[in-house]
């Protein structure tokens, strides 16, 4: 074990795989900071701390049962002339909820709420709700995020080193985007944007369609900041009037 730590290969692949969990979390960090918006200050935190807590142990869980991860990109079965694996079934599911939850999401917005309707939204938006919701997309990207570090570290240890790091990372990030989101309502729209973007990207993968993920983080970049510019002006408007 301490003979890794003297391995310049192992460092460089740690680094690599670090930063490649780091990009691949961004997914992930942005829908919690969505989705725990839903739920008051003190909860919105827990569940926060809660659900990225899971995302860890999710991806620990997944690196030791590498063999069966690998087996999950086996062929099931044939539909159409295209083959599904488990990942590409868990792909899509996971694909179709987020394309499911960002669409419900806007729909309010636009729509607005009724008194019933609000109602009924706090009745069910419950901590034990926003939590299930949370591992379900822990879930689909944990196994995203493990099948893809695969091959690009020989050692178990180095993968579970660099998921922990990428997990703190994703926490102190997330904070920071949550707060934003809720000071900003308009970056909400923004968010529910970059869902239905992942949505479709898991969905396109799972159907054997793979979509670089650099495209869409180039475009979550740009209107990333196209909306930074229009919160400053509506901030000197503001300070001017």
């Amino acid at each position: 074990m301490l003979e890794l730590l003297y391995d310049p290969a192992v460092w460089a692949s740690f680094l690599t795989l670090t930063i490649m969990e780091i990009v691949l979390g961004i997914d992930n960090i942005v829908f919690i900071s969505v989705i725990i918006n839903r739920l008051p200050a003190d909860k919105a935190e827990q569940a926060r701390r809660l659900g990225l807590f899971l995302a860890l142990v999710f991806r620990i869980v997944l690196l030791i049962f590498l063999t069966w991860i690998i087996g999950l990109k086996e062929d099931l079965f044939e539909l159409f002339g295209q083959t599904f694996s488990w990942r590409d079934l868990i792909l899509l599911a996971g694909g179709l909820f987020l394309l499911y939850k960002a669409t419900a999401e806007i729909h309010e917005e636009f729509e607005g709420e009724t008194e019933t309707e609000q109602a009924e939204r706090l009745s069910t938006s419950t901590f034990a709700n926003i939590i299930g919701q949370i591992i379900v997309i822990d879930l689909v990207f944990s196994v995203d995020s493990i099948v893809t570090a695969i091959g690009m570290a020989k050692h178990v240890e180095v993968m579970i080193a660099a998921v922990i790091v990428a997990v703190i990372v994703m926490y102190i990030a997330s904070g920071t985007i949550s707060e934003f989101i809720r000071r900003h309502p308009t970056t909400k729209m923004l968010a529910l944007s970059f869902l239905l973007l992942i949505g479709v990207s898991l969905v396109a993968d799972g159907l054997g369609f793979h979509i670089p993920r650099g495209y869409i983080y180039a475009a979550m970049g740009f209107s990333v900041g196209v909306e930074t510019i229009n919160i400053l002006v509506r901030r000197k408007k503001k300070q001017r009037s």
